[in-house]
């Protein structure tokens, strides 16, 4: 690594909602900043107006914010490279559309779209392909192949043109790839890609060139799909004599099977989020759910996508990464050429994982408000008990509530099958008895509960199944849960005699 500080950037179209593939870009760009003291900006290339989607640009920044990725300059965080809007910039790329007219290294085109629909359709016929490149444009209607007084007369005159590169016509270009190592492209297969079109906005290519200049960019990380771009993207830069930053093209996320890009409709089909957050889509009001909504940790989501693709070499079979971590342990080198499948209960996993460890006063905290939108409200203690009590089982902080609602409130009704199963014809006098036991045990603790009950059914000789299923059934509604006596102990022992009561009228 040189001297120079490292600068990266995520630049993302505000077209929709982020991808967790896009996500997934800006966390590698994010991770490789950090590792090596340096910049993580964002710039928002919003240059296709009639694609831009109202929202979107803060759904980005919220979505990075959500992951803990936060960009160090980028709209709202003004640096020395600002703006950080392509549209804030536009008056920039035609000086530099015109410095490689100047330089020869581009050209006028005044092609109509009709003409070189009316080209395609010849070469298609003839079972040929028609490339705008070395081998025709001096046939063609640009500045190459008309007298300049012509073409300047075409440009007094306000004719519609686009200006193109010129690509090389017979060179072997050695380009070079930090994750897929050296490549050789042959020029003469290459087409004069449009720089700058005749509505007097440049094209990604220029644009993306022009910014990653000025903005200083060290190392540009990016998705495969932009790897057949890197001839052009070397080529402008050597046309413009700037010295070019190393790339690096990061392999795509499969779908769960594994054949394909996995995509929006991946996700719909079997059921997981494919967004960080959620989004509505503002022409249509659709409304696609997110990972924060569906009760992830951001740390899982985070460390599920830095092993998509990248891991720690020398063997590790570690799969647990802090931020920390994964800044520290993070290389290019590293990163696979080959696409990785997504797994949708690999992501459950590792929201387990972080379930696990996360600190009992806060789930508690988080719980409360949920229990809040169902009009219920505890002390903080007895929410952080009951979390403790489930946390081993829990896997989202809604699942607390599917396994254990009944510490919260009253089952309202009896699972049928437990029912015939429980209770026989001699459960309420035996539930009788239970209540006349509770109501001695002065100090209701789980332990005091047990001795008491469990004394009492060893005394009489009943079977324990049979005072034990009623009791839990009472209390829960079901043959699930924790400990029937740690359940008692939660809830109290008006609200225990009160249920199993309930039951008794009910069943």
């Amino acid at each position: 690594m040189s001297t120079e500080k490292v600068r990266v950037r995520f630049a993302p179209s505000p077209t929709g909602p982020l991808h967790i593939g896009g996500v997934r870009t800006a966390l590698f760009n994010y991770l490789f900043a950090k590792k090596h003291g340096g910049d993580f900006i964002l710039r928002i290339e919003d240059t296709d107006q009639a694609r831009y989607v109202e929202g979107a640009e803060k759904y980005i920044v919220d979505a990075l914010n959500w992951c803990n990725i936060p960009f160090d300059e980028g709209p709202g965080k003004e640096g020395d490279a600002g703006p950080y809007r392509q549209s804030e910039r536009k008056q920039l790329y035609r000086e530099y559309a015109d410095m490689l007219i100047a330089s020869g290294n581009a050209y006028y085109a005044f092609d109509t779209t009709d003409e070189l629909d009316a080209h395609r359709q010849d070469h298609e016929a003839k079972g040929k392909t028609f490339i705008y490149n070395w081998h025709n444009r001096q046939k063609l209607k640009n500045s190459l192949a008309l007298p300049e007084a012509e073409v300047k007369q075409k440009i007094e005159a306000g004719e519609p043109y686009v200006i193109r590169f010129k690509t090389p016509e017979d060179e072997s270009l050695q380009l070079k790839d930090e994750i897929r190592g050296e490549m050789t492209i042959e020029t003469k297969i290459l087409d004069d890609k449009v720089l700058f079109k005749s509505d007097g906005m440049p094209t990604y290519h220029l644009a993306n060139i022009v910014d990653d200049h000025l903005m200083k960019i060290t190392h540009v990380i990016r998705g495969e799909e932009w790897l057949p771009s890197l001839a052009l993207h070397v080529l402008l830069y050597r046309a413009f004599d700037w010295k070019a930053p190393k790339f690096a093209h990061l392999p795509l996320i499969l779908k769960p099977q594994g054949k394909g890009k996995l995509s929006k409709r991946d996700g719909d089909k079997m059921g997981f989020p494919v967004f960080p957050m959620e989004w509505k889509d503002p022409k249509t009001g659709d409304v696609s759910t997110g990972y924060r909504e569906e009760g992830y940790f951001p740390e899982a989501v985070v460390n599920m996508l830095a092993l998509l693709g990248w891991n720690a070499g020398g063997g590790t079979e570690k799969e647990i990464y802090s931020l920390e971590e994964l800044t520290a342990a993070f290389s290019l080198e590293h990163v696979s050429k080959g696409g990785s499948k997504f797994d949708p209960e690999k992501t459950k996993w590792f929201q387990h994982h972080y379930m696990q460890g996360a600190k009992n006063d806060k789930l508690a905290s988080d719980f409360q408000q949920l229990l809040k939108q169902k009009g219920l409200e505890f002390p903080a203690s007895y929410v952080e008990k009951i979390i403790s009590m489930l946390k081993e089982r829990a896997t989202f902080l809604k699942d607390f509530w599917e396994m254990g609602s009944y510490f919260f409130k009253a089952p309202e009704n009896f699972d049928e099958k437990a029912v015939k199963k429980a209770w026989k014809e001699d459960t309420p006098d035996l539930m009788n008895t239970l209540i006349s036991k509770l109501q001695e045990t002065e100090e209701f603790t789980a332990e005091n509960v047990q001795e008491q009950v469990k004394s009492w059914i060893t005394s009489e000789g009943i079977g324990f199944g049979n005072v034990m299923q009623p009791f839990r059934l009472s209390l829960v509604g079901a043959m699930q849960g924790p400990d029937v006596f740690e359940i008692a102990a939660a809830i109290g022992k008006e609200e225990t005699i009160r249920r199993i009561r309930t039951a008794q009228s009910s069943i």
